[in-house]
């Protein structure tokens, strides 16, 4: 038994926010975000908004694209690294405002990487079980930029996308994948403050509870080399080569690291699928979205690659014949 996609889906706030305004907060000469990380503007939640509102919207999208009733899902898998509370899980909340009665869910907090995870969780659990499963993969990362931190304050966005996998009588779904992890460099992408190790106390500047990017270019550097590496590895235990792919689907962390990666890969420019111009890097969220957003360009029968990496250090590749 194989898995396939039933559905994609998407939800991006409504506000725009262009690059004008974060280039006078920030006091940065007109053009020096899109030339340095090909972002034009990017969308940010209003006051009342949170995941489980984005989540939502992006999984009934999925679901309606699919056919399946809520009924159908056996299992929601909700990649998030900005959930409405730190505790309880966000999963049951969206599984329940989506009507998902009968199914489990749960929360990932897999970073960049974290919709690749969720997919491939999914693909077994539809080969193995033979139900679907909704995944559902964003952030509302506008509320943890920390200004004081030019490089990533530039890059961060708020959007959710989400995918049904169901079961298929054939060879069809995730043919290779290669995961990776690499916690030598743990810090270099933090929120420090609000987990076990410096938990919230009274007198705890905000800014602890804000993103830090410790090195620019060592993040640059090794998500790269861990998205094509991974890709190399994913493609292999696929049988298949960089030629075979239709489609690439990175991570859009930035333009910078995307068109590094798609050279080390050797990616012909037609089959890059991007939407980090237009909507920035929402984490997790952006291959689903990215995905949704261009769903009329995939076909029965494609070959997609899909990579990602980011915070913990986490990610991976992931051949998908749909």
């Amino acid at each position: 038994m194989g898995s396939t996609l039933l559905g994609l889906g998407h939800y991006v706030p409504q506000r725009r926010v262009p690059n004008s305004e974060l280039e006078e907060r920030l006091g940065l000469e007109p053009g020096w975000i899109e030339k340095r990380t090909g972002i034009a503007e990017r969308r940010w939640v209003g006051d009342g908004d949170a995941l489980s509102d984005l989540a939502v919207r992006a999984g009934e999208m999925a679901l309606d694209r699919s056919g399946l009733q809520a009924k159908d899902i056996a299992l929601l898998l909700l990649a998030t690294s900005t959930p409405d509370h730190l505790l309880p899980p966000s999963g049951p909340l969206v599984a329940e405002r989506l009507g998902l009665l009968s199914a489990g869910a749960i929360d990932m907090a897999g970073a960049c990487s974290g919709f690749l995870y969720g997919l491939t969780f999914a693909d077994s659990f539809a080969r193995c079980h033979g139900r679907p499963v909704l995944v559902i993969a964003g952030n509302v990362l506008s509320r943890r930029i920390n200004f004081a931190d030019r490089d990533s304050a530039v890059l961060f966005a708020d959007a959710a996308g989400a995918a049904v996998v169901g079961p298929a009588g054939d060879g069809r779904g995730i043919a290779g994948v290669d995961l990776q992890a690499d916690g030598g460099l743990y810090d270099l992408i933090q929120i420090p403050g609000g987990g076990s190790r410096q938990p919230f106390k009274d007198g705890m500047s905000a800014v602890e509870t804000k993103m830090r990017l410790q090195d620019g270019r060592a993040v640059f550097r090794r998500a790269v080399e861990m998205m094509t590496s991974s890709a190399k590895a994913a493609l292999q235990r696929a049988g298949c080569e960089i030629g075979d792919v239709d489609h690439w689907v990175p991570h859009q962390a930035n333009a910078r690291i995307v068109a590094a990666a798609k050279q080390q890969l050797g990616v012909d420019d037609d089959k890059l699928v991007s939407s980090v111009r237009m909507f920035g890097n929402s984490s997790a969220g952006t291959i689903p979205l990215t995905m949704s957003l261009n769903a009329s360009r995939f076909s029965p029968g494609d070959t997609v690659l899909l990579t990602a990496a980011g915070a913990g250090l986490t990610g991976g590749a992931a051949v998908l014949r749909l």
